[in-house]
């Protein structure tokens, strides 16, 4: 990892750009430094991580092939492969196929986080003879992106033989608080992507999409271009992220609000989501998931909320209040019941997407928050603690399999 170049960088240009190449090349920009994000690589648990799954060599690679490239074109066709490449290593890994590449369980998602941020760095400080513009160099990070994340990778068979479900996981966050951790919602979403879940209304084919937590990355609405194409064509889709300890909710209600609280970059926003056509945009968005039903079913170990408590400023008021039972009419946003980070965002924009493209009454979707992956007991001390423990791996699989139990119940019954 030490082998990865520095220099001084922006965040902000990561999705902003498409996949083509400027029609006119402008004069190279000098590259710019790893993100707060990818600075984390140089401590000793993502090192480890990767150590322990044979993922550390997946961005010394990745430099290698970068480096044969003699023009952005061909710079372009390396990121789309080594990308796609990752993301379809670590569903591999996840899944049991292939080499684990070490000891490291294979439900774990943390080897696919950190070794994207090692390419991510290399594509970010990289400087080629040919020369790279500041526009090139954010449409190889986007593709980057994109593809190491599964959101160029979702497949559905033709025909009405098996229901189509889409779901979608988050990165690890809070990494300075305990860079140890795991995301169950990532986890689960390598656990299922591509899988055949049977139910009892026939078998149902589920797709995953994992998204990083970065604000400016959603105010970018990376979330509507990843997964605007494929909600027409599903029967039911999940947002999944990692919520409160020891349960799971099933979210009834989103928020069109932002708390502040920092996101991978140390970055906080505070304010209103923002979405396109801000003019139309509603303060509220309502789960169609069959709340009640999951709620009901023996899912697995962890109880199931259906949780419809918000925070609102009234009509009239100024000071949030909250409420147990949802909204009130006409108040304004100030969490939903998955709170005001970026899991109640990603539900928020995709319920709304769901609304606007006329898809309400016809199309479950939702939220469901996992319980928080906590490490084995005596674990627990981020500064000398272990990268992983039974505990922590049981934790783990437990809440994935609760998430694919949930995605069956849901797909039963709102059938």
């Amino acid at each position: 990892m030490t082998s990865l170049r520095v220099r001084i960088g922006i965040l902000g240009l990561v999705l902003l750009a498409g996949s083509a190449a400027p029609a006119s090349p402008a004069v190279a920009a000098a590259a710019p430094a790893p993100t707060v994000e990818e600075q984390r690589l140089d401590r000793a648990v993502p090192r480890e991580i990767l150590e322990r799954s044979g993922f550390d060599a997946v961005p010394l690679r990745f430099t290698r092939a970068l480096g044969t490239a003699h023009s952005y074109a061909e710079a372009r066709k390396v990121v789309v492969r080594q990308g796609s490449g990752l993301w379809q290593r670590a569903v591999d890994r996840a899944q049991g196929r292939g080499p684990a590449g070490g000891d490291l369980s294979r439900d774990d998602d943390r080897p696919l986080y950190w070794a994207r941020l090692g390419m991510t760095r290399e594509v970010r400080t990289w400087e080629p003879s040919f020369g790279l513009t500041e526009t090139q160099r954010a449409a190889l990070l986007g593709e980057l992106e994109r593809t190491s994340r599964g959101q160029t990778a979702v497949r559905y068979p033709g025909g009405d033989r098996l229901k189509r479900v889409l779901a979608t996981g988050f990165d690890p966050f809070t990494l300075d608080r305990d860079i140890r951790i795991s995301n169950p919602s990532g986890a689960s979403a390598l656990a299922l992507d591509g899988t055949v879940i049977e139910t009892a209304e026939g078998p149902a084919r589920v797709e995953t999409v994992v998204f990083p937590v970065r604000w400016q990355d959603f105010t970018d609405q990376t979330v509507e271009r990843a997964l605007r194409p494929y909600l027409k064509k599903v029967d039911l889709f999940t947002t999944v992220s990692q919520g409160r300890v020891g349960r799971f909710d099933v979210e009834r209600t989103n928020g069109a609000w932002r708390g502040g609280f920092p996101d991978n970059d140390n970055v906080g926003v505070t304010g209103v989501v923002p979405v396109a056509d801000p003019a139309s945009q509603p303060q509220w968005t309502t789960t169609t998931l069959p709340y009640k039903a999951i709620v009901d079913a023996d899912t697995g170990r962890f109880p199931v909320y259906d949780n419809t408590s918000v925070t609102e400023i009234p009509v009239g008021g100024t000071v949030p209040v909250v409420r147990a039972d949802g909204p009130t009419a006409g108040s304004a946003a100030r969490a939903g019941g998955g709170g005001n980070y970026l899991s109640n965002e990603i539900a928020y924009r995709v319920t709304l997407l769901r609304d606007r493209l006329g898809l309400h009454d016809v199309l479950p979707g939702g939220h469901v928050h996992t319980p928080v992956l906590e490490f084995g007991t005596g674990n627990t001390d981020p500064a000398t603690g272990a990268v992983t423990d039974p505990g922590f791996v049981k934790n783990r699989l437990d809440i994935i399999a609760q998430v694919r139990a949930i995605l069956v119940v849901a797909v039963e019954k709102a059938t």
